[in-house]
This record gives C-alpha cells, structure tokens and sequence, in this order.
C-alpha cells in the first residue's frame, strides 16, 4: 500500500470527512511569516476535516437559548476540535515513526489577534478542498462552511497538489448580510490581500466579549449558519457548478 493511501485510511478510520495533500513549497515564505521558524522547510500540509452536525448549525439563530449555546460550543467546537487534534497527532506520530519529520498544528490554535500559527483555511484551499469566502471561512463546495480543520505540516513524500478552488461567491453577500456588528465586509478573497480587507476582526472579537458576560457559551456562527453551500442539497448556491475536489480525498 502507498503511503498516501495508508495515510487516507489511517485518519477516515477516526472518522475524518476530508483529507487532502497540500503542495506548500512556493508558499514557504508566508508560512515561515506567519509562523516562524518553526513551521519552516515542510514541503507538505496534510489538511484534515470533520463536517459539523446540521442538526446542531441549523439552530445558531436560536443561540441565545442556552440548550442552542451549549451544544454548538461543547460539540461543534470543542469536541470536534479534539477529534481534529487526535487525528492529526496519531498520524504526526506514524509519519515521525517512518522518519519523516512532521509537525501537527491544533485545530484552534490562536496566538496574537486571531490569527493562526499556520492557516489551516489556506492549506485546505492549496489542497483543492475549497475556497476561502468572504466570511474568511474555507468554503467547501458540498458542506459550505460546515466543517473545521486542522492540519500537519511533513517531509513525506505524499502526492501532494497544489489545486485551490476559485472562489465561487460571486454576487452573494448573505454571510456579510447577517453578520451581527457588520464585521463581513461583502469582498471576495484575493490572494495576499490582508484579512482586513473582508473582515473588522476588532467588531468581531468584541461582539464576543460583550457576550462572554452574560453567557455561559458566548457563540455566534451566523456566517457559518448563513452560507448557502452548506444548506441542504435542494437549496439554491448561487454560482453553483458542481463540487469539484481537485486532488482533495474525501472519505468515503
């Protein structure tokens, strides 16, 4: 078996939904900027989702129930993100058994101003699993914005693409449109224009400040909620043509 396919059945077995091999070389620069020196020289990024419950997202316009809170922050998000950071430790430790040097990188890894040690969204998006929104979300073209990831940076030598999906946003603003403090400025992504050129992250961390005292699951997710490529399948996603994955493993 090739390593890529053992590396496939080793997360879809913990029951990851999306896999995909991220050809990071032309992006060293921009990975080693955002993350330092240690992030540097890994030519791959395994990039791992896990699809959020419908039953879960479909309710966040009820979020100020307690029940709707709870259930989105605990599940949706911290579990979840376990699942995620498990995932991604038991391959870092297989490929590092192999002797290929590996990184992991938590599911919510934050350090200054919301911003990630490496973007998960854009190894995703490299690895042709979706693009990035104008939520700043990685939009996937059957779940939308429904699903979070994580990601490991390697040397091993996977069939790595280098594939992002052109973003199919279009004239849709619904996620700007529902956003509570108006963070979503409506612009659809570029590459290597700055976050803020979409997104008053300020407004956004704010609102959940203020949230955070008087709730005990301070939780918004509306632009997630929002988006129409992550309605049900008979809903209508404008600029639909397909759902096209590039070299991106979905399991089965």
């Amino acid at each position: 078996m090739e390593l890529d396919e053992e590396v496939v059945d080793l997360l879809t077995s913990s029951r990851v939904d999306y896999v995909g091999f991220a050809d990071l070389r032309r992006y060293q620069g921009e990975l080693v900027k955002a993350g330092g020196p240690i992030v540097a020289g890994y030519p791959t990024g395994v990039s791992i989702g896990i699809s959020l419950p419908d039953s879960i997202v479909d309710h966040l316009p009820e979020r100020d129930d307690v029940n709707v809170s709870c259930l989105y922050s605990r599940h949706a998000y911290e579990i979840v993100n376990d699942r995620l950071n498990i995932a991604s430790s038991c391959l870092s430790s297989t490929l590092n058994d192999r002797g290929y040097r590996t990184l992991p990188l938590p599911a919510a890894d934050h350090t200054v101003e919301g911003e990630a040690t490496v973007s998960h969204k854009m190894i995703a998006h490299i690895a042709g699993l979706g693009w990035i929104g104008k939520s700043c979300l990685l939009v996937t073209p059957d779940r939308g914005p429904r699903v979070r990831f994580a990601s490991v940076l390697t040397e091993a030598p996977l069939e790595s693409v280098d594939n992002p999906i052109e973003q199919r946003c279009g004239g849709c603003t619904q996620c700007a449109d529902i956003c509570p403090t108006g963070a979503i400025k409506g612009r659809n992504y570029i590459l290597g224009e700055a976050r803020d050129a979409r997104l008053d992250f300020d407004r956004c961390r704010d609102y959940f400040g203020a949230m955070s005292g008087d709730r005990p699951y301070p939780v918004c997710g509306m632009c997630l909620y929002a988006c129409p490529y992550g309605k049900p399948k008979e809903a209508k996603r404008p600029g639909d043509r397909g759902s096209p994955r590039g070299d991106a493993r979905p399991r089965a």
